[in-house]
């Protein structure tokens, strides 16, 4: 058998191969089979939830949530009550909530105890299930429809991490031509001429006043087999903003392609500010489109790959490689907290098939593949600093005359603003550290288990690209101070910029619609008619129906809760147990303090009118990178680790 299975790699068939490990599974009752539910992926013990975790918060409330909620929602919602009518049938489901049939919320409470939402449904008295009202409404219950936020939350949102500087006009497409048509973009400088506060587009380009989110090359090679899935529309997306005077973006045009149906089929267009009031429509609904393709490269790409699922490799290398006792361990530990445990019930609930993230967005069955192909053309370790991710967008230069070396080409970017503070914190916090145990670089060279801990995690858990010639070398103290770094900075602030935005962001489906239903109608279409007869319905047809939407959001809200027992950047729990080096234990008391600071100046610039990212009527302040927090959907708060 062990022959067979050799053959497999280099030779046989996906299904032969599949047939032979089935029959080894049969032969071999030691052989390892894939866990489905209801039973758990295992998860060591010392990696699981505390009991307080686990009874409180998100095992116990996510399996709640996705094994009990979520069906009695689906129940609940009648054929002829598929789609939200209007507007108001949003607003509702915060002020009166999701009426459940009866008898069920009779079961959700036998069942879910401890479910906020459930205290909710038991509170109205008559079987509803109130949602919180989402942050993005909070303050100006219209922003989600205005440019001026659509534009901001590209900086300072839920997904700050995919504008770039726009550095050629028109862009042009990487993409194969033969298969994906002229790489050349449909954008003219006609399109976004008269947007440009009188420059010319050189003029604009030389001076750094354009950006752009590209969602092309991403979603093109996908559209074909996303477009043929049952209510599933989407667009590969472009979207070009300008840097007014006032230090604020602004979205000047948006770029729709389809792959291209025969050599004269148009399948580009172009979506400009609207001038009247069916442009304002289409201008809303291709807004909407890039929306939905940000809502899957955020949770696909930067949140689950970038962050949950890169890092695990180190964690599970840290384990089986480094004593409890070793240095880089004491300083690993609380930044490997619950990941293990989250990923697992990641993997049953969220982005396995049929789970969450298919049932829920755009790309549907293809979520995966799509996150697959991130990792093996876009995913680079020694471009995941903050740093180095910054100057790869082109939104900043270095800068030696700069307090953190670099220059902000954007200088209202919340999101860069507050992270360069924490980077440089924790990059402070690991040199004082590291140079304590490693004042010389032969120690690194020669610590056997820190070398193994670093070749297992590339060589073995990022296994794919173990040849890439980029990997960083650990053979001095700067180049381990460099990884450590990058390791606490993506399991925490990466994280936490990343993660609890979710629901104060999405939870209102208008503002960051995960899926789209229907495409933008051209004149000549069957639907075109229908669209101008009534177009706010056709908008809210084309977004998530009822069941995907509420769906959607009790998950959200489950995900962007931090628990009672959160442990944030700057804490640890009985610090004086973790290391007996008295030195090292009020170096990270410095750490803290500094961290406190950097609250403290967040806290002061989203009072500053001057940045207008983060201040100003009906804005929301960005808090994603504020330390600290308190239970709850809080939108603030950077714990140690990826714990949700």
């Amino acid at each position: 058998m062990a022959k067979e299975l050799e053959k497999c790699q280099t030779g046989f068939t996906t299904s032969m191969c599949t047939m032979i490990w089935e029959i080894q599974t049969r032969v071999n009752i030691n052989a390892e089979s894939r866990v489905e539910k209801p039973t758990p992926l295992y998860v060591p013990r010392d990696e699981q939830f505390e009991e307080s975790k686990q009874i409180t918060f998100s095992n116990g409330r996510l399996r709640a949530v996705l094994h009990t909620l979520i069906p009695a929602i689906k129940a609940s919602i009648s054929a002829d009550n598929q789609d939200f009518s209007s507007f108001s049938d949003i607003g509702v489901l915060y002020k009166e909530g999701l009426l459940l049939k009866v008898g069920l919320q009779d079961e959700i409470w036998k069942n879910l105890p401890l479910l906020k939402a459930v205290n909710k449904i038991q509170e109205s008295g008559e079987g509803q299930l109130k949602y919180d009202t989402p942050k993005i409404l909070s303050r100006d219950k219209l922003a989600w429809l205005r440019d001026d936020e659509f534009a901001r939350e590209t900086v300072s949102g839920i997904n700050p991490v995919s504008i770039e500087r726009l550095r050629v006009f028109p862009p042009r497409s990487s993409l194969d031509p033969e298969i994906y048509g002229p790489l050349e973009s449909a954008l003219k400088e006609e399109h976004i001429l008269g947007h440009l506060n009188g420059l010319s587009v050189s003029q604009a380009l030389e001076e750094n006043k354009l950006f752009m989110i590209d969602y092309h090359d991403i979603y093109l090679p996908f559209l074909d087999r996303i477009n043929a899935l049952d209510g599933r529309k989407a667009y590969a997306t472009r979207t070009i903003f300008f840097l007014t005077p006032l230090g604020t973006l602004k979205p000047v045009a948006i770029e729709l392609s389809l792959p291209p149906a025969g050599p004269n089929s148009r399948s580009k267009r172009v979506v400009t500010p609207p001038v009247d009031a069916t442009g304002s429509w289409i201008w809303q609904l291709a807004k909407a489109h890039v929306c939905s393709n940000d809502a899957s490269v955020h949770q696909l790409v930067h949140h689950w790959l970038r962050t949950h699922a890169s890092l695990e490799p180190f964690i599970l290398a840290a384990h089986r490689q480094l004593s409890a006792m070793h240095p880089i361990f004491k300083l690993l530990d609380p930044h490997m907290r619950y990941t293990l445990e989250i990923n697992a019930l990641a993997r049953q609930n969220l982005i396995n098939g049929d789970g969450v993230i298919e049932s829920c967005f755009t790309p549907g069955q293809y979520s995966m593949e799509i996150s697959a192909a991130a990792y093996k053309n876009f995913w680079r370790f020694d471009k995941e600093s903050l740093h180095a991710d910054l100057i790869r967008r082109g939104m900043a230069v270095p800068d030696p005359t700069q307090p953190h070396g670099l220059k902000l080409l954007l200088e209202d970017y919340p999101y860069a603003q507050d992270g360069l503070l924490i980077w440089s914190a924790i990059e402070n916090w690991v040199r004082t550290y590291v140079e304590h145990y490693y004042p010389d670089s032969s120690i690194v060279c020669n610590d056997k288990e820190l070398q193994a801990w670093y070749s297992e995690s590339v060589n073995v858990g990022h296994f794919d690209l173990r040849d890439a010639d980029w990997w960083p070398k650990l053979a001095t103290s700067d180049d381990l101070i460099w990884i450590l770094t990058v390791l606490i900075w993506l399991a925490s602030a990466q994280h936490a910029a990343l993660n609890f935005g979710q629901y104060p962001y999405g939870g209102y489906v208008p503002n960051r619609p995960t899926l789209m239903r229907r495409l933008i109608p051209e004149e000549n279409d069957p639907e075109y008619a229908n669209f101008l007869a009534d177009p706010q319905k056709y908008f809210l047809l084309a977004l998530p129906n009822v069941l995907q939407g509420t769906k959607l959001m009790a998950v959200i809200d489950t995900l962007s809760t931090h628990s009672p027992d959160e442990e944030y950047i700057g804490e640890r729990q009985q610090p004086s147990i973790w290391t007996g080096d008295a030195e090292m234990i009020e170096a990270f008391y410095d750490f803290s303090a500094e961290i406190q600071q950097i609250e403290q100046e967040i806290n002061r610039r989203n009072a500053d009118p001057s940045l207008k990212h983060r201040c100003g009527a009906g804005v929301l302040p960005y808090e994603l990178l504020a330390p600290s927090s308190g239970p709850g959907v809080t939108c603030r708060g950077v714990p140690n680790s990826v714990t949700i």
